[in-house]
């Protein structure tokens, strides 16, 4: 018998809701309660689906206190599903606690293959992708240019999230520590108005400089020849 698995992690979609798996659908349809990093955004993926299971909320902010709480329950027998708000679980995303203390009571965790930001914008980017490092969001302050000074070595293709407010800041700070590199930046994958600008850093800045940014956006950028 295969052994009983007490958290699935699902991914969910990164824009339109039709995006999901039929295996996804399944599991949310049969735990006991699905784990959601904001109620209302899972709300209407959820509704759209017709999945009418238990919603709790499970986010950065409450990850430390809950994560004990839920891995209790999950020895008693409940089985949990945790969805981020889009894509998968864990990665740029609460998650990861939750999966360390379940995996340390020796309670089976299983992820599901599905929906990630940052896949389709490095396939599409036009830069090498068969060897990348993917490094999330960069920090804000503390350790942000020993960070990009480090990128400044890495010969491989890197793959970064950045917020709307903080692009074109971040696009000039990488030229300086890297150079006037090529560059991808997609943003809105998948929805209505997606968008990828490809070309040097001075060009993509240029163009969100003068378009404007709106967005959740995926910044590729070549790697050190």
């Amino acid at each position: 018998m295969p052994e009983k698995v007490s958290l699935y992690l699902v991914p969910t979609p990164i824009g339109n809701l039709e995006d999901i798996t039929l295996r996804a659908l399944k599991v949310l349809n049969e735990v006991d309660v699905i784990l959601a990093e904001d109620t209302r955004t899972s709300g209407k993926l959820l509704k759209h689906h017709s999945i009418t299971k238990p919603l709790q909320s499970y986010h950065i902010f409450n990850e430390h206190k809950t994560a004990e709480k839920l891995v209790e329950r999950m020895a008693n027998g409940e089985v949990f599903a945790l969805i981020s708000d889009a894509g998968t679980p864990a990665i740029s995303d609460p998650g990861f606690l939750l999966v360390r203390e379940a995996l340390k009571s020796g309670l089976a965790v299983n992820c599901l293959p599905g929906a990630t930001a940052f896949v389709p914008a490095l396939v599409n980017s036009g830069l090498p992708s068969d060897k990348f490092v993917f490094e999330g969001f960069l920090p804000h302050k503390k350790g942000r240019q020993t960070r990009m000074k480090l990128l400044a070595e890495e010969t491989r293709t890197i793959v970064l999230y950045e917020s709307p407010h903080r692009l074109v800041k971040s696009l000039e700070q990488l030229k300086e520590f890297l150079g006037d590199r090529q560059v991808s930046v997609s943003r809105e994958l998948t929805k209505m108005f997606e968008e990828t600008v490809r070309g040097t850093m001075t060009e993509v800045i240029g163009h969100f400089t003068e378009k404007g940014v709106k967005g959740e956006f995926v910044v590729v950028i070549e790697g050190r020849d």
